[in-house]
């Protein structure tokens, strides 16, 4: 397998894991939570440092998850009380749990060179020089553990697809059925917290926020059906991940780079020309709406509606 082959097939698996729970982040109006884990892990690397005087990858990884599990049980506590909105929770938690993370930095670890760059925050570029040997065969690291976290993310959204959309579109009408919204977004945002922190190591921070959030804002713009959403989503992180590599090569780039800058550029591309809520379209109906209604200027606009479910 060639080093440019490893390299797509990890940003495909990385699309497909964050693509089955970012329509559900931009849904529930928390896109920005992958965001916030990849500043709240900061802590977890230090405590690490303090406890086991250790910076291997494994237990680095560890520490971080579990400041990161930390943070999104955090963040969605303060959003349950109704008295901070989800927006104003993800900023408080995550600068308290980061600021944290630079106290332990400045106070018990100063002299020691942490290098969050080759501990956590990676290069998809060097995905193919880490490998595992698994049934005699020799795997790259990156690709084992995406495929397990996008198994299992698999395994929860299909487990829990009927909650996951009553939730989104009604909580309240969730509660009367039995079904409660606080344990199935905590459900939701510990995967996503699980998911960018293994991920984190291999494709790096930006990446992983990058293909949680811009996929699935696109593919909102482009259906009113949930599952059609997430297919679109996880189909968009993969044609970024196919033409970022080309867009990389060609320009001889950053990879990394090239692939947000691909995502970028389907999400303008979607506002512009999505056939219903595009910029064009809604220009086009808003001139009719005038012409048919003899008004000299512009007065109405057709606002945008969440995707339904199936």
């Amino acid at each position: 397998m060639s080093d440019d082959l490893i390299i797509i097939l990890t940003g495909g698996l990385l699309a497909t894991a964050a693509g089955l729970l970012g329509p559900f982040l931009v849904l529930r109006r928390v896109a920005l939570l992958s965001d916030a884990v990849s500043h709240a892990v900061l802590p977890g690397i230090v405590a690490v440092w303090l406890v086991g005087h250790t910076r291997a990858p494994l237990p680095v990884i560890v520490g971080a998850a579990v400041f990161a599990v930390l943070c999104v049980l955090a963040i969605d506590t303060l959003r349950a009380t109704g008295l901070v909105k989800a927006d104003a929770a993800i900023g408080l938690v995550f600068p308290a749990l980061f600021s944290l993370g630079v106290l332990g930095v400045t106070q018990f670890a100063d002299d020691i060179h942490l290098d969050l760059d080759s501990t956590i925050y990676g290069e998809i570029a060097f995905t193919p020089f880490t490998t595992t040997t698994l049934l005699g065969v020799e795997i790259p690291r990156a690709m084992l553990v995406l495929g397990g976290v996008a198994a299992a993310n698999l395994i929860l959204v299909s487990a829990l697809w009927k909650e996951l959309k009553a939730t989104s579109f009604d909580p309240a009408f969730s509660t009367t059925i039995g079904i409660s919204p606080q344990r199935v977004s905590r459900l939701l945002l510990v995967a996503v917290a699980i998911t960018a922190v293994c991920a984190f190591e291999s494709v790096g921070a930006i990446l992983v926020v990058t293909f949680i959030i811009v996929p699935a804002s696109t593919a909102y713009l482009l259906t009113d059906r949930l599952g059609l959403m997430v297919g679109l989503t996880v189909a968009i992180g993969w044609i970024c991940s196919i033409g970022g590599h080309q867009v990389a090569f060609a320009m001889d780039a950053s990879i990394a780079g090239a692939m947000g800058l691909t995502a970028a550029a389907c999400f303008v591309l979607a506002l512009v020309a999505s056939p219903k809520y595009g910029l064009a379209a809604r220009a086009i109906q808003r001139r009719r709406a005038r012409k048919a209604a003899g008004l000299p200027s512009e007065t109405w606009s057709s606002p945008h509606q969440q995707p339904t479910s199936p």
